[in-house]
């Protein structure tokens, strides 16, 4: 059984200031924004409106699937805000810091204005929600493999994050058009990637704001793909390696399995803007 991405806890605590701090109307304009379905039970006893209607729209979420866990930190981040700009007019940050707190037990952060994953396991999850868009089974079951073995089969892990990115850039190519050959490598479809979606460094013209900056971010991109081609070599899984290698840690797994579900957040949300943009 999936364990929920977002925990109990937190939609407790937004369905208590809601109760509280809220209106019915902007209740339901927000959840009905992200298109979460309103399913009361007449069963549930929950007590008052507005706690009645915040528990039909939890009824229309599943909080063990990515898609359904992302509208509903859509949703709290806009009455973050709200907490946020109280906290600031009025000094009183208790309650705005209890939500930033338990978002960060829960693997996120809120950041200005925008709640973001900050651990593997959060990261994994805007993965998901994102590769599910493009309904390919094979990656759900990556992440899905990824999320059971960082502790118990590290090699796995780091194996299957380097697999998770290969998807990533084969779907990516697969849905623009753009040939690879069966042996190419993680950094060649990497390069035909970032090519294809304007992430080189020379796509940066000089007069962009902060254009060199931004170059190095870019460059990064290359040396994180090759960096973890190199990592699953020496240490994951698909590679025959010398016995004396010694096995790595849970620790190593998250730095690997971080930086692989990061780039592939950015690169499939990239080539669904810019296909977006470009009327594709």
């Amino acid at each position: 059984m999936s364990a929920d991405i977002v925990s109990r806890r937190l939609r407790l605590m937004l369905a208590d200031f809601l109760s509280s701090n809220s209106v019915l109307r902007e209740i339901e304009n927000e959840f009905q924004a992200e298109g979460i379905p309103y399913k009361p039970d007449p069963a549930q006893n929950v007590g008052g409106q507005r706690r009645t209607l915040v528990q039909g729209y939890y009824n229309g979420l599943d909080f063990t699937d990515a898609r359904d866990a992302r509208k509903f930190l859509t949703v709290l981040s806009v009455f973050m805000r709200q907490m946020e700009h109280y906290a600031t007019s009025t000094g009183e940050t208790l309650t705005f810091d209890r939500f930033h707190d338990q978002l960060r037990r829960d693997g996120f952060s809120y950041q200005q204005g925008a709640i973001t994953p900050v651990t593997a396991a959060a990261r994994l999850a805007d993965a998901k929600a994102i590769a599910q868009s493009f309904d390919a089974a094979h990656i759900g079951e990556q992440i899905h493999r990824i999320e059971a073995s960082i502790d118990a089969d590290p090699a796995l892990a780091i194996g299957t994050a380097k697999e998770l990115v290969e998807s990533c850039f084969k779907t990516i190519l697969g849905e623009r058009r753009i040939e690879y050959a069966k042996n190419d490598d993680l950094p060649q479809l990497g390069r035909k990637v970032f090519k294809e979606l304007k992430l080189l460094p020379d796509d940066v013209p000089d007069s962009a704001k902060g254009a060199d900056t931004i170059r190095r971010l870019l460059s990064n991109l290359s040396t994180v793909v090759q960096g973890l081609a190199e990592v699953r070599s020496l240490y994951g899984t698909g590679h025959g390696k010398d016995g004396r290698v010694r096995g790595v840690s849970p620790r190593h797994a998250r730095l690997c399995v971080g930086a692989a579900s990061a780039l592939v957040t950015f690169a499939f949300q990239t080539h669904l803007e810019t296909k977006t943009k470009n009327g594709s």
